[in-house]
């Protein structure tokens, strides 16, 4: 297992952690708001930056077990060097718009993180926290792509998800 897979796996399991906490928040404001009528300041923010740090660092580690939402109706007709050039493509693709977004969410982030940017609310918590998940989780994407055009170079075979 290469380092970047060890990174991304570890992507992953942070993510599935930040995820859980997003259930366990949101449980905690509806039971706290709708049965003691209580409502907290801090479980909807809190909540949605687990959500997106979760979504975001789950990226690399979803495409290299391909869980991905594909459509294979015309890719299953193709021949074998069809189906790795169609995935060659693919993984082409995702490599760029990631490398995109990388770039211009690490501009969005520096913006907010030197302006000093607030998200506004109860909290009032820097705009940064959640704005860096962009680059960091498609930064992450980006390099799974390239680890993943390389691993089908090597590989005789196209690999397929489990599930169609």
């Amino acid at each position: 297992m290469t380092i970047f897979c060890k990174i991304s796996f570890g992507s992953a399991v942070l993510a599935a952690i930040l995820l859980a906490l997003t259930g366990a928040m949101l449980t905690y404001e509806v039971v706290a708001r709708y049965f003691f009528i209580r409502p907290t300041i801090w479980a909807a923010e809190l909540s949605q930056l687990c959500l997106i740090w979760g979504c975001m660092l789950s990226m690399a580690h979803l495409l290299h077990v391909r869980r991905h939402i594909t459509v294979h109706a015309v890719t299953n007709t193709l021949p074998r060097t069809g189906q790795h050039i169609c995935r060659t493509l693919s993984l082409s693709f995702v490599m760029l718009f990631s490398s995109i977004v990388t770039i211009w969410g690490w501009k969005i982030f520096l913006d907010s993180f030197e302006r000093g940017r607030t998200t506004g609310s109860l909290l009032d918590l820097p705009a940064w926290i959640a704005e860096l998940a962009i680059p960091v989780g498609f930064f992450l994407l980006a390099v799974q792509a390239i680890m993943e055009m390389i691993d089908s170079g090597t590989s005789p075979t196209v690999h397929r998800s489990s599930h169609k």
